[in-house]
């Protein structure tokens, strides 16, 4: 059940409509990280800090059976930073600062001891990265699972489509899947992804949930009705990490099993979106997960009698 994590680690300045923060950390490997602990230990990371990166949170990571034997601190030099503003939606927001620092030319290194895992989980990077993690492994991941956005399919896309026919899941949002697709009907537009190479596609929905697609099976997962979103950052990620730490977990990379993965992963997003960035995420208790999972499951289940 080893899981590998690449991605970054970073500092985020945040503002949404219910206040704003100074840098706190943030980064996808720090997300996707924290949320698989809560299925499966170790989770070995992969990705790089600069000096200035809080010491704190390497502490929390390692108390939560987090590996950072594959992170990397350039001493002198920058951590990964970003700034953003939400609107009144807190679907929308404005990048006001983008500071690729040690990220702009981040060589992953895969330690030894992650060599032989089971679960790989791609975050958010340059698909040349990511493509890179893949071939410096030793053997062949059970399960590899690939993020990425936008960005890269403006700057990038040949390289994109190169790494992701190496990848079995691949997660992006509606907006992506209809830009990569060039269709616009979801169902449509996962034929077509799904011909480039991944068996399995998530597109996520932000406050309407998340799709599943496998061959011509598709499944959705409401998202939870919250009260107050204090702030989405991270919550795609926390996601990705809820769902393969379940999968992990279980050792089940079938469509019925990845399924349930969604729903853990759909729970741990609601979490997150609770607080600014990481702070939800950091003292969570099974039985705080377990309910958030019966909430999903209330939304969905009914009984009916077929006439």
């Amino acid at each position: 059940m080893s899981l590998v994590v690449v991605g970054s680690m970073a500092f985020d300045a945040l503002e949404t409509p219910f206040g704003k923060t100074d840098k706190i950390v943030g980064g996808a490997a720090t997300y996707i990280s924290l949320s698989a602990s809560y299925f499966v230990e170790p989770v070995n990371v992969v990705s790089v800090v600069g000096g200035d990166f809080d010491q704190d949170h390497i502490q929390l990571m390692h108390q939560r059976n987090i590996s950072t034997e594959g992170v990397q601190v350039k001493e002198n030099e920058k951590s990964f930073f970003w700034s953003g503003r939400y609107f009144n939606d807190m679907n929308s927001r404005e990048t006001l600062v983008t500071e690729l620092n040690v990220l702009g030319d981040f060589d992953p290194i895969i330690p030894e001891s992650y060599q032989g895992c089971e679960y790989l989980m791609l975050g958010n990077l340059a698909p040349q990265v990511q493509r890179t993690v893949i071939e410096r492994l030793n053997k062949r991941p059970k399960l590899v699972v690939m993020d990425t956005m936008n960005f890269w399919m403006d700057i990038a896309l040949d390289a994109l489509k190169e790494t992701i026919a190496l990848v079995d899941v691949l997660s992006i949002n509606d907006e992506e899947a209809r830009q990569l697709s060039g269709e616009y009907s979801l169902v449509k537009a996962a034929k077509v992804i799904m011909a480039m190479g991944p068996k399995f596609l998530i597109i996520k929905k932000g406050e309407h949930g998340a799709l599943l697609f496998n061959e011509d099976k598709v499944f959705f997962a409401p998202a939870l009705p919250l009260e107050e979103v204090f702030d989405p950052t991270g919550a795609g990620d926390t996601f990705a990490g809820g769902f393969i730490g379940y999968i992990a977990s279980t050792g089940d990379i079938s469509f019925n099993n990845m399924k349930r993965a969604v729903i853990y992963g759909s729970a741990l997003a609601s979490f997150c979106v609770e607080k600014f960035g990481t702070e939800r995420l950091k003292n969570l208790t099974q039985e705080e997960i377990d309910a958030r999972v019966q909430q999903f499951v209330n939304l969905v289940q009914f009984d009916t009698v077929l006439q």
